[in-house]
């Protein structure tokens, strides 16, 4: 009889791993979600991002889009086994900029917080020239 049992736990410990490898690659396919906020100054896009520490981070600048790679790891705890892996360890996400955005990428800063935040802002370029608005006064 105990050979069945082993069986049993067998088959349900590569269910669950199974399962939660299948969750982990969804959630590696699934954008990371965020908030897009403007203020007089400045662009600010919050990446959710549980679990990453700043070596885990990239963040780039291109085209008019913030893009975000998170690469997270798991740790590693003495006497458990891992019985459903379903984190994603690597996660990716971006955020537009709108069209007439100005903005100095150069300048931006990126901040994990405690709460696992990705706080990515980017100031406006204030020496951009105001655009002249052409019209006729016929109505």
């Amino acid at each position: 009889m105990a050979g069945l049992a082993d069986i049993g736990r067998s088959a349900v410990r590569n269910a669950l791993e199974r399962v939660g490898r299948g969750v982990s690659r969804v959630q590696e396919r699934r954008p990371l979600a965020h908030d897009f906020l403007e203020s007089e100054d400045a662009y600010l896009v919050v990446f959710d991002a549980p679990g990453v520490s700043r070596e885990d981070v990239q963040v780039k600048f291109s085209s008019g889009t913030v893009e975000v790679r998170v690469d997270r790891f798991r740790d590693f705890y003495e006497g458990f086994e891992m019985r459903f892996p379903g984190r994603g360890l690597t996660l990716s996400g971006s955020a537009t900029l709108p069209r007439e955005a100005s903005v100095a990428p150069q300048e931006a800063t990126a901040t994990i917080t405690q709460a696992g935040t990705l706080r990515v802002e980017i100031p406006k370029d204030e020496t951009s020239p105001d655009v002249t608005v052409a019209g006729t006064d016929d109505e």
